[in-house]
C-alpha cells in the first residue's frame, strides 16, 4: 500500500474520524500561535480534515480551512458552518499571497510533498507569519501503551520513540522556532480506543482479516491490564508542536 493510497483512505471513514479522533489541547494551540499573538489573527487550517484543529482556532481569529477530501470537508462544513472551508491541497492552496498570519497543520504534514507544501505555505503567509505543525500520538513512556503496540504488531506513522523530537526539513523561506510537547489525555473505553484506531490509515487500508485479528489481539491485551480493564480510562496522548517562522522575501522566492 503506497503512502498516497493511505493518505486518500480517510474519506471512507469521515464520520467516524469526526466522532472518535482526538482534538488538540488549548495550551498547544496557544504555543503554536505565540509569535503572532495579539490582534485579529488570520488563520489557515491546512489539510483540516473534519475540523479537529479548526475547533481550537475559531476563538483565536478568523479561520479558513482547506481540505482535499470531499467527505472530510463535508463533515467540517457541517460542524463549523461559519468557517470558510475550501477544497484544496497543501501543494496547491487556493488562496492569495500573504493572506495569513499563521498556517496550522494537524496530523497531516507527513502526507505532504514537503518542498511543494513549503513553497505554498510561504506564499500565503505574511513575513513573520508562523507555520505550526501538530501531531497527536500515544505517550510511549507509558508501559501499557508500549505493550498495546507489541500486542497489536502494527506500525503507525504518528507514534514515535519516547525521546525522539520531531522536526521539519530545513527550508530557506523559514526559520526554525522550536518544539514543544503537551499532554493530551483522552477519557475513553476499550471500545472507544478501538473505534479511534479504526480511523487510522493502517486500519483503513489493511486486509479485513488482518485488521480484525489485530484488534482482537489488542482487546485481549487490554483486558489483562489493570489500567484499562475496569471500564473508562485515560488514553495518554501527547501533542507535539513544531513551529517555524516565515522569513522576509529573498532570492528563494519565485515571485
Amino acid at each position: 500500500m503506497t503512502s498516497s493510497s493511505r493518505a486518500r483512505s480517510f474519506g471512507a471513514a469521515a464520520a467516524a474520524y469526526a466522532q472518535h479522533r482526538p482534538g488538540y489541547p488549548a495550551a498547544a494551540v496557544d504555543w503554536a500561535l505565540a509569535p503572532v499573538a495579539g490582534g485579529a489573527l488570520r488563520l489557515l487550517d491546512l489539510a483540516a480534515g473534519t475540523g479537529k484543529l479548526t475547533e481550537g482556532l475559531i476563538t483565536r481569529g478568523t479561520v479558513t480551512a482547506v481540505e482535499p477530501d470531499p467527505a472530510m470537508l463535508a463533515q467540517l462544513r457541517a460542524r463549523f458552518p461559519g468557517v470558510d472551508a475550501l477544497e484544496g491541497s497543501a501543494e496547491a492552496i487556493p488562496l492569495p499571497d500573504a493572506s495569513f498570519d499563521a498556517v496550522l497543520v494537524g496530523q497531516a504534514w507527513h502526507w505532504f510533498d514537503a518542498d511543494r507544501a513549503f513553497a505554498e505555505v510561504a506564499r500565503v503567509l505574511r513575513p513573520g507569519g508562523v507555520l505550526a505543525v501538530l501531531w497527536n500520538g500515544d505517550d510511549a513512556h507509558v508501559d501499557w501503551v508500549r505493550g498495546m503496540y507489541e500486542a497489536g504488531c502494527w506500525n503507525s506513522t504518528v507514534v514515535r520513540a519516547p525521546d525522539d523530537e520531531p522536526s521539519l526539513p530545513a527550508h530557506p523561506a523559514f526559520t526554525p522556532d522550536g518544539f514543544a510537547q503537551f499532554t493530551n489525555p483522552i477519557p475513553t473505553t476499550v471500545d472507544g480506543l478501538i473505534a479511534s484506531l479504526r480511523t487510522h490509515s493502517w486500519a483503513l487500508t489493511a486486509e479485513p482479516a488482518v485488521r480484525e485479528a489485530t484488534f482482537d489481539r489488542i482487546r485481549a491485551y487490554l483486558a489483562t491490564r489493570p489500567e484499562t480493564a475496569p471500564g473508562e480510562f485515560d488514553h495518554p496522548l501527547v501533542t507535539d508542536v513544531v513551529r517555524v517562522v516565515r522569513r522576509e522575501r529573498g532570492p528563494y522566492w519565485n515571485a
